[in-house]
């Protein structure tokens, strides 16, 4: 089996369930959206809701990805910027106990957070405070880790940092390896639209985007997005909601169906989408059997809270889908 790392903002989840909307307008958070917070509001953040039920785990999209890859069976492994803090021991810790080899770089700034709200009708509030993660610099990745590796799968949200992400896919390429990407945020495409085209003509190999990033990359929608993503690198995948995804690989358009779920929190549902689908890529399944794999997992994980499965549905998955 080939070998895959993932690169990208290592936070710890902190997944808080809310009745109402009073909370968020407490914090001066607008529902359904995403703050980025400095070091102050998260201390204030996190005081105020100190006293409600909450639960933790390792997050940011490309950790995800690569514990969902590492919970199916792969050879993954994940660099990452954490804190010397107690958070950034947890993020170690549950990277090896669910079999993911960390490669990750310590920082005296405190280990990110994604603080999260989840109303009744699953719709998701962001707090983020990137901390530690958004420190990392190109000169900490170590080529020689890569080395150790076939394919790296790279977090969109890095494009905000030009020099790293570019570094990191030079350096890559330049130990051998394939190289996967999340698009992450239609608004990240719109601000770095340029560069985002130089990434996926000369280094990327693998793009996965959904509708909205999609059409801000391509400015068209649908299929024919897909096949202007697929003009940039290999292969390309579009994630189109209930309606399913569509992948082009080789010219050719394979279209995924969706899988009935009942939709309780959708936190991850892309990342682990992304787990399946390069977990068939390197075990040289179909673009069919990949998508599939894909489709499935998504749907299992917006059944539950949170952006990791519980380990009964992963020892199902094992025995029926693999």
């Amino acid at each position: 089996m080939k070998k895959i790392i993932g690169i990208g903002n290592a936070l710890v989840d902190i997944l808080v369930h809310i009745e109402n909307d009073e909370i968020l307008d407490r914090l001066g958070l607008c529902k359904g959206g995403m703050e980025m917070i400095d070091a102050q509001r998260k201390r204030e953040i996190l005081e105020v809701i100190s006293g409600m039920p909450q639960t933790m785990a390792t997050g940011g999209s490309t950790s995800n990805t690569m514990h969902g890859l590492a919970r199916l069976g792969a050879d993954a492994g994940y660099i990452g910027k954490v804190g010397n803090d107690d958070l950034g021991r947890l993020f170690r810790d549950e990277c090896q106990r669910y079999g993911l080899r960390p490669h990750l770089i310590s920082s005296e700034e405190d280990t990110g957070v994604a603080i999260t709200f989840i109303s009744p009708n699953a719709e998701r509030t962001f707090a983020t405070y990137l901390g530690a993660a958004a420190t990392m610099q190109p000169d900490q990745v170590d080529a020689e880790i890569l080395k150790g590796y076939d394919l790296i799968h790279i977090e969109g949200y890095l494009i905000f940092n030009h020099d790293l992400i570019l570094d990191v896919c030079q350096k890559a390429k330049a130990c051998g390896l394939q190289i996967s990407m999340d698009m992450a945020s239609y608004n990240l495409i719109e601000s770095n639209l340029d560069f985002v085209k130089m990434l996926l003509r000369d280094h990327v190999d693998i793009i996965f985007a959904n509708e909205e990033e999609a059409k801000a990359f391509a400015g068209v929608e649908g299929v024919e997005a897909l096949h202007t993503l697929a003009s940039y690198c290999p292969v390309a995948i579009v994630k189109v909601g209930k309606d399913g995804s569509y992948i082009e690989m080789d010219g050719k358009v394979t279209a995924i169906a969706p899988v009935d779920a009942k939709r309780i929190d959708t936190t991850g549902a892309g990342d682990i989408y992304a787990s399946g689908f390069l977990f068939g890529y390197i075990n040289g399944y179909d673009p069919l059997r990949s998508g599939n794999l894909a489709s499935y997992l998504s749907a299992r994980l917006i059944e539950y809270v949170g952006a990791k499965l519980p380990d009964d549905e992963w020892m199902k998955i094992k025995k029926e889908e693999l």
